[in-house]
């Protein structure tokens, strides 16, 4: 029963999300109140619909109900509470139904929070973002129903992927989720925008909140996956460039270019073109993200389905929701003429360098992600885009960007003065320097990476400090850092947080010890500056799985500093083996011990890894976040456009 009545109520949000789609639109062309006054309570009916569809769907899970198809697919009655909840989305059709959840979460949350916004901008935003939906309400009921039933039950499900039964993999998703399906706000603001032909100050400052938000979201999702892989897979290995990576990283790259450029367009009223292009491709690229985990056109660890039915849905939504923005934008580009006029040498030009930084380096990644693809429809030919080609192709853009972010953040405003803002980094550039110098010596004559990461990571670091530091002003009042707004907080610690996490991805990819061999039990042998000693290795019982569980004694200096246990996990259900790595963490570095199969002729295979740095990559995305959590809670954000009001109900004209 509670099964037909979460599917009954994803029919009723897919019918409310049509009326919200096109009476909104309607009355704020017509001008009729009555009509645009639709929008907000449609929305909330249409999130409330969705939320108890997707709570009926997690009780089937938390049940085991398998006389439901999605439930004996992706569960099992002896799996942990935890990963029957995950499980609801650890597959296609839950995972785009939390998709349509968070799309319609954000179109009630731009109801609930946008009273300030003028009565005609807030129908069409509401109707842009009730359009998305109803594409998606509709590629859901009609390809991919998460709520068939089965004839005959079986007793017990197929249980859900191993790799998918983690902690990490547990929250990774609706983080991720919440960063690239936001992003729909945004797309939704361009294009309403577009149709009503204004595009000002006013509208610049509402639509950063909505950005913030959803960068925020996906840098802790793109963590929490990187974070996964690192301790997961059994490779020690942070990022794989693999397409499904990739396309959640290329909506971050052009979501934190969209939030430096609707500073311009809030402070300049400059820029306004090229907001409004990075709003739409954002989400553009977001979309390209659900295609390729969808479609199955590109091999991925990470993919959902494939599909070709599916893919070709995904793809017309696609197409016609970008190609219909791109168009419209083509059609309005002459009304967006921007108002102020900036010099060569000013944080506005600064902003622009890092936007195209950030565009060029994700049209890096594009292109490599989808190469293959191309090659094989055009020239018949299978080729592979690795790690060498983006690290090479990329890497470039990022040092450029570390260099600029802190010359950029002390420029002024329309004019600046490139020598003062450079002598004001002095001493960041010399402690920099200074660092990069020490570790060039102590390195032995390895390559340029480690230096070069140290001196980009102190260098941000140090200038993002500088950066705050300069607004004590003359008279050194400590007292004004306090009363500093959260924003300029927020942008400080993000800065530094992108300096801990270069610094951490260079040391870790130039300083790496790497150890293979067989271990026999109780022979002790060193890697780098640690004794490992394998004590024994037991079989252990777990609540779906049989684990062999290897006992790892870690010795420095002959003094035990820790007891790891690596697994080598079995479920006898899904009938895969997962490798479950044992990690003594450390603030400088991580010693990673995997354990392999048991070798004929005695022994265990064990691979071991020391990291150096290997935490910071993660603890400077955090930093990040956190930035980005500070500036989302400035009061000016809360605020939003309150005092522009009165101006702004009718809009601003553009030209």
């Amino acid at each position: 029963m509670i099964t037909e009545f979460g599917h009954f109520a994803l029919i009723l949000a897919f019918l409310v999300a049509c009326v919200q789609a096109v009476v909104p639109m309607i009355g704020a062309q017509k001008r009729w109140p009555g009509w645009m006054a639709v929008a907000e309570p449609a929305a909330t009916a249409q999130f409330l619909l969705v939320a108890l569809s997707f709570g009926a769907l997690m009780h089937a899970f938390i049940v085991s109900d398998f006389s439901l198809r999605l439930v004996v697919l992706n569960s099992h009655s002896a799996k942990p509470l935890l990963y029957k909840i995950s499980g609801v989305w650890g597959n296609h059709e839950g995972s785009m139904l939390l998709w349509v959840l968070i799309l319609a979460l954000f179109g009630a949350m731009a109801a609930w929070f946008g009273g300030n916004l003028p009565p005609t901008l807030r129908a069409r935003v509401l109707a842009v973002q009730a359009s998305v939906a109803v594409a998606f309400f509709a590629f859901i009921l009609f390809t991919s129903n998460p709520f068939l039933r089965l004839a005959v039950p079986p007793f017990d499900g197929q249980d859900l992927n191993p790799l998918l039964q983690d902690p990490g993999l547990a929250f990774h998703p609706p983080f991720l989720y919440l960063g690239y399906v936001g992003l729909s706000i945004c797309f939704s603001f361009a294009v309403a925008a577009l149709i009503e032909g204004r595009v000002d100050a006013a509208w610049g400052r509402w639509v950063r909140p909505w950005t913030l938000l959803s960068w925020v979201f996906l840098t802790i999702g793109i963590a929490l996956g990187s974070w996964w892989a690192y301790y997961e897979l059994g490779w020690g290995g942070f990022w794989f460039w693999d397409p499904v990576e990739n396309a959640s990283f290329m909506p971050w790259l052009l979501a934190a270019a969209l939030l430096h450029s609707a500073i311009v367009v809030e402070k300049r009223e400059a820029l306004k073109s090229w907001t409004i292009l990075l709003a739409i491709l954002a989400f553009g690229f977001s979309l390209i993200g659900t295609f390729i985990v969808r479609s199955g056109v590109l091999t991925s660890v990470h993919a959902f389905a494939s599909d070709p039915q599916r893919g070709v849905f995904i793809l017309g939504i696609l197409v016609f929701f970008t190609g219909g923005a791109l168009t419209l934008y083509a059609a309005r580009a002459g009304v967006m003429q921007a108002k102020g006029v900036f010099g060569l040498v000013s944080r506005e030009s600064a902003l622009v360098v890092n936007n195209i930084l950030l565009a060029v380096a994700c049209f890096v990644v594009f292109t490599g992600t989808l190469w293959p693809l191309v090659a094989e429809m055009l020239f018949g030919r299978k080729l592979s885009v690795g790690a060498p080609f983006f690290n090479m192709a990329f890497t470039p853009f990022m040092v450029l960007l570390g260099l600029v972010l802190p010359i950029g953040g002390l420029l002024s405003w329309k004019r600046g003065k490139l020598g003062r803002a450079v002598q004001q980094l002095v001493p960041a550039l010399v402690l920099a320097v200074a660092l990069a110098g020490l570790v060039w010596a102590m390195q032995s004559g390895r390559s340029l990476m480690g230096p070069v990461g140290v001196f980009l990571g102190t260098w941000l670091v140090a200038g993002s400090i500088t950066d705050l530091l300069s607004r004590l002003g003359q008279s050194r009042d400590w007292r004004r850092l306090a009363r500093l707004p959260r924003a300029d907080w927020g942008k400080a610690v993000a800065h530094a947080g992108l300096g801990v996490t270069m610094l951490g991805i260079a040391g870790l990819m130039a300083w790496q010890e790497e150890d293979i061999r067989v271990a026999q039990v109780g022979e002790p042998y060193a890697v780098g500056a640690y004794e490992l000693d394998l004590l024994g290795v037991s079989r252990v019982q777990g609540p779906n799985y049989v684990s062999d569980m290897g006992e790892v004694s870690l010795r420095r200096n002959g003094a035990e500093i820790a007891h790891l246990y690596p697994e080598k996990r079995s479920y006898p259900v899904a009938g895969m083996p997962t490798t479950e790595a044992a990690i003594d963490n450390g603030f400088l570095r991580d010693v990673y011990v995997v354990l392999g199969d048991a070798q004929a002729g005695g022994g265990w295979t064990m691979r071991v890894y020391v990291k150096p740095l290997a935490n910071w990559i993660w603890g400077g995305a955090l930093l990040m976040a956190l930035g980005g959590a500070l500036s989302l809670s400035d009061r000016r954000f809360r605020v939003a456009a309150g005092a522009r009001k009165s101006t702004s109900a009718q809009g601003v004209p553009a030209e």
